[in-house]
């Protein structure tokens, strides 16, 4: 397991740099399709390297806002600190920051940039519908997100992919509303900057899909590690099957979920009607194991 952990560190950084490569030759294409020379590329430099770091430092407050997670009050939900501060102390982890969101659907995420910056969100449906071993199972897998340095890179995932997004859709939205004139007036002799041109174009299309398909990625094999790592914490399988076969049973959608934040929940938050059905093409892009599998692994524990 500790290998598996360190070898997840190693993917976090190579998503990382794939995030940041992807907005650099997304941006190169646009400065390609204007003719904005090396101006134009300083530009494209400047705006990846502040969002990333802004990207860095705030994603966490992103997930949070756009999940609408409010600070949940250490009185009123008494019971949900307790069990964190106990699994934080069999863990050896600095306690996250928690937070409260008012959804019926059961669910929760992990979030932060390291295990001294997390936060654990949870919904109310959650805290009303788990009794406390499963709830506890719950708080330990979402530990188990923090302790195996998932939540960076889970985290930088929502602010990168939506920007990633935003960048190819103006890009597109301005070369068709100004019919591409910009790119073709100065290179419309040469072929090798039409060569150029036409893969900046189809970059620019296929960049969205391709920062989805490395979300997808993000969280798959990580949710298998993360019940795992956190039926290691709690010593007891049967808390997390039960918590997981509730959570397959409730088919109440959570209102604040979106795609860009899809992949952080334990379970998969969008309309479940949606993705009902077994087959591979089924799930191709869900952004979680299917629970029967998860379910599985864990007996097979």
């Amino acid at each position: 397991m500790y290998e598996q952990i360190t070898a997840n560190k190693r993917k976090t950084a190579f998503l990382i740099l794939g995030f940041v490569v992807l907005l650099f030759l997304v941006g190169g294409a646009f400065d390609l399709l204007l003719n904005g020379g090396t101006v134009g590329l300083v530009i494209v430099a400047v705006i990846v390297v502040v969002s990333s770091i802004v990207s860095y430092y705030n994603s966490d407050k992103a997930a949070l806002a756009i999940s609408h997670a409010k600070p949940a009050d250490p009185h009123e939900y008494a019971r949900l600190y307790n069990l964190v501060e106990g699994l934080c102390i069999a863990s050896g982890l600095p306690k996250p920051r928690l937070y409260i969101i008012d959804d019926p659907a059961p669910n929760a995420f992990s979030t932060g940039r390291n295990p001294k910056h997390a936060a654990v969100a949870v919904t109310t449906g959650q805290l009303e519908k788990m009794n406390r071993v499963e709830l506890e199972a719950v708080l330990a897998h979402e530990l188990s997100h923090i302790r195996n340095y998932d939540i960076l890179v889970m985290t930088l995932t929502v602010t990168m992919v939506g920007i990633v997004v935003l960048l190819s859709d103006f890009f597109l939205r301005f070369m068709f509303f100004s019919g591409g004139r910009a790119g073709r007036r100065d290179n419309q002799n040469n072929p090798l900057a039409v060569v150029f041109m036409l893969f900046g174009f189809v970059l620019l299309i296929f960049a969205p899909i391709i920062a989805y398909v490395m979300q997808f990625a993000v969280s798959r094999r990580r949710e298998y590690l993360a019940d795992a790592s956190g039926v290691q914490l709690t010593r007891y399988p049967p808390g997390l099957i039960s918590a997981l076969e509730k959570l397959k049973g409730d088919h109440t959608v959570i209102h604040s979920a979106s795609k860009a934040t899809a992949h952080l929940w334990i379970e998969e938050p969008l309309d479940k009607e949606t993705n009902k059905g077994h087959t591979r093409w089924n799930h191709l892009f869900d952004t979680h194991p299917p629970l029967d599998d998860r379910i599985r692994a864990l007996q097979a524990m």
